[in-house]
């Protein structure tokens, strides 16, 4: 099965592992054990890294792993798919196409599966890495509308996914009212991120719209936590036994 074919049932829970923090053992196996499928990336993290950590997620597992890359660097024909993502609040050209380009012939040739994404940061309350490092605007969580206007873009433009992200390490995660309002414009799956550390508030994403909740850097600092996470769809459990 397609990751893409898989992201579509809806309800699922990523788990962004930074391969610059994959280190403990006991730490990544909770993360794993609690998630439909992992994302890994990192602002700063190095090819090898991902590439090293990628090898020994699958080795632990047989759920999907998916690139979530920082720079083209991070690319590893190891993983099962890669979100080939656009910053779309940035104006800055390398992180709209240009970074893209770089990659584009390695990825074509390696053959993995690709998945056009649309990535629109959104202010948690602090500065994200996403910014250090790209220079992107984040919207305000007021600016409902851009924000809106900003993911029919996405789809207009033939992004196959939304990434609606308020930032590692965020102090507020993206509000529902925003994620209902994106849902009700666009037919792509919706993947919500940044901010979420109760079950409570990914709970109101999924209830929002959100088709998938990314949890990272809570989990990173706090994998003895992951149980709290789970169950969150049974019937997914039934996807889970057999290797994509």
């Amino acid at each position: 099965m397609r990751v893409e074919d898989y992201i579509q049932k809806g309800r699922l829970l990523g788990v962004l592992i930074d391969p610059e923090k994959a280190a403990d053992h006991v730490s990544l196996l909770r993360r794993i054990g609690v998630a439909d499928f992992l994302l890994v990336g990192g602002s700063t993290a190095t090819g090898e890294m991902t590439e090293r950590t990628v090898r020994r997620i699958k080795g632990m597992t047989n759920k999907p792993v998916v690139l979530f890359p920082g720079s083209p660097k991070q690319f590893t024909k190891e993983a099962d798919a890669l979100l080939f993502l656009s910053v779309m609040t940035s104006k800055d050209a390398e992180m709209l196409a240009g970074r893209h380009i770089a990659a584009a012939r390695k990825i074509k040739e390696s053959g993995v599966e690709t998945i056009p994404m649309g990535y629109i940061l959104i202010d948690g309350g602090r500065e994200s890495s996403v910014q250090k490092v790209s220079g992107a605007e984040a919207l305000r969580q007021t600016e409902t509308e851009k924000i809106v206007d900003t993911a029919i873009a996405c789809c207009l433009l033939g992004k196959r996914l939304i990434y609606l992200e308020a930032g590692s390490g965020a102090a507020v995660p993206v509000r529902k009212e925003i994620i209902s309002a994106v849902r009700k414009e666009v037919d792509v799956p919706l993947i919500v991120g940044g901010g979420i550390c109760t079950r409570e508030q990914m709970e109101q994403a999924y209830e929002a719209g959100a088709d998938i909740v990314v949890i990272g850097n809570y989990l990173e600092n706090h994998p003895e936590q992951a149980y709290i996470f789970g169950n969150h769809k049974q019937t997914n459990q039934i996807c889970h036994k057999n290797k994509l």
